[in-house]
């Protein structure tokens, strides 16, 4: 038997030991990242959970709304904190380095493979930023990583049972980021096309489907009532993405990003050693049809990244196993190489990513590489401007007084630290900020932000220049670069109805 083909025949011929180091290793990087995440501000999409937070729903016009109820409990546990609400995405990265490492385990894999497998998924650049922010993201890395992990299982034991498991867990991932469809047909295919088409004809298999269906159910209820928004948002914004050039580069990035590019041989030896599987091929399906399927579709780079530690894990098993094979100092070597290799890719890829300083060279660094950091720059400061623009109006003015905003960043920002201000609620066309409505008396007075001078005209009467968005850091962002323009406007040229009739626009 070879080296390669010994973690394939019997997952349980390794000696697993402890799985003490690999929590060791993910409650390090958790801790280094609720040591890290309270440096700047809220970024604008968390902006965007927490404004949806206050309107709890079984759906948003963007997204499902599993991320916005964990937000709504986030606030209730924290307040408005950075480093609290983003605990959610800490201990969601942290459970995937966890499940790296114990599906390293199931697979076979003693100690060396457990370790490795869960130190290059926490050192890998998209698992690393999904934790240094809330969003829907991180927590749909850990349904596709929970998927795997309960497909290994299912495989390794033979127990069908474990469809059930992956029903929930399906069931929650369509509650958290529709993507997982793709994930969900990897699956299906990968039934299809082996011996695991065994399961169609037992019950679990089917009892799996309809535990997916009815966790998903009051989300599709909604979507019905709806008209389907969502889908009609995920279109809009697939096509202003492939028109802004967002999606190229996505094989490239599956390297450079989804998973540590120095492991890049070993999530490759992990495809290779699933399809060499007959236990284990159904696996493979799992990443190659979302990876062609997302490549048909022009989708994001990010969108597979969870496909990556159920490779990782099982290069590592086979890494470990080939090292048995060589000699100890050449064993010793490669081993040290390959440590020291994924530690300088992922130190480097921590400085661009991690808000490791509030101030110097390595602040600079990092805002200057990391365009998601500058957008977490400048919100308190905006929302004071918009309150100082309102004092600075006549009484007749402030007392129908409105705040029109064109983004939904804008919106949670004021929505959040209006009241400290004792500024209005926002109003928006926006993603589920269309939902809220427009005030039933109409605004005499309108301050407008997010939006250019011919739009602002085009809307309202009146409209003049009343200040400009900046920040004390001197940061471009897209508030400061693409709509720094706020202005004070008189009322909107035709009725409020009117308008909401032509929305939600997406954004």
């Amino acid at each position: 038997m070879t080296a390669t083909r010994m973690p394939l025949s019997r997952a349980r011929d390794g000696q697993p030991g402890s799985a003490m180091p690999v929590v060791a290793v993910a409650v390090l990087f958790g801790v280094a990242h609720m040591l890290t995440n309270g440096q700047y501000g809220f970024h604008r999409d968390e902006w965007q959970f927490l404004s949806d937070a206050q309107h709890l729903d079984w759906g948003f016009v963007p997204y499902p709304p599993l991320t916005a109820a964990l937000e709504y409990l986030g606030l209730k546990m924290f307040g408005l904190s950075l480093v609290g609400l983003r605990w959610f995405s800490v201990l969601a990265q942290v459970l995937v380095i966890i499940a790296a490492g114990l599906m390293a385990r199931d697979l076979g894999g003693g100690r060396l493979a457990q370790v490795f497998a869960a130190l290059a998924v926490a050192l890998s650049p998209l698992p690393m930023f999904e934790a240094t922010e809330f969003q829907y993201s991180s927590f749909d890395l850990l349904w596709w990583v929970l998927i795997a992990w309960c497909v290994i299982r299912l495989q390794r034991d033979d127990e069908p049972r474990w469809w059930v498991a992956i029903g929930l867990v399906a069931g929650l991932a369509l509650q958290t980021k529709y993507s997982i469809a793709f994930e969900l047909a990897g699956v299906l295919a990968g039934v299809l096309l082996t011996d695991a088409r065994r399961y169609l004809a037992n019950r679990w298999f089917w009892a799996g489907g309809a535990v997916a269906l009815l966790v998903f159910m009051p989300n599709l209820i909604w979507l019905v009532r709806h008209d389907f928004v969502s889908y009609h948002f995920l279109q809009g914004i697939h096509a202003r993405d492939v028109h802004q050039g967002r999606a190229e580069g996505f094989l490239r990035d599956q390297f450079l990003l989804n998973a540590n590019l120095f492991a890049a041989p070993v999530w490759i030896a992990g495809l290779v050693a699933y399809f060499r599987s007959r236990r284990y091929r159904l696996l493979a399906w799992m990443y190659v049809v979302p990876v062609l399927l997302f490549l048909a579709a022009q989708g994001r780079f990010y969108y597979t990244c969870g496909a990556y530690p159920m490779l990782l894990a099982m290069g590592a098993v086979v890494g470990e196993r080939w090292l048995g094979t060589l000699r100890p100092a050449r064993r010793a070597g490669v081993t040290a190489l390959m440590f020291i290799g994924v530690l300088a890719i992922g130190t480097y890829a921590a400085l661009r990513i991690v808000p490791i300083a509030s101030s110097g060279p390595l602040r600079d660094f990092a805002l200057r590489n990391n365009g998601d950091l500058r957008e977490e720059i400048g919100w308190d400061e905006l929302v004071a401007q918009v309150a100082a623009i309102r004092d600075g109006l006549p009484a007749a003015q402030r007392e129908h007084l409105q705040i029109a905003v064109g983004n939904y960043g804008e919106y949670g920002a004021i929505a959040l630290l209006g009241p400290r201000y004792h500024l209005p609620a926002p109003i928006t066309t926006i993603n589920s900020g269309w939902l809220r409505g427009y005030p039933p008396t109409p605004p005499t007075t309108l301050i407008v932000l997010g939006n250019s001078r011919e739009r602002a005209d085009e809307l309202f009467t009146g409209c003049r220049l009343a200040g400009h968005t900046s920040n004390a850091l001197g940061v471009a962002n897209e508030e400061t670069r693409d709509h720094p323009d706020i202005f004070v406007c008189g009322p909107a040229r035709r009725p409020w109805s009117d308008i909401w009739k032509h929305g939600p626009d997406f954004g």
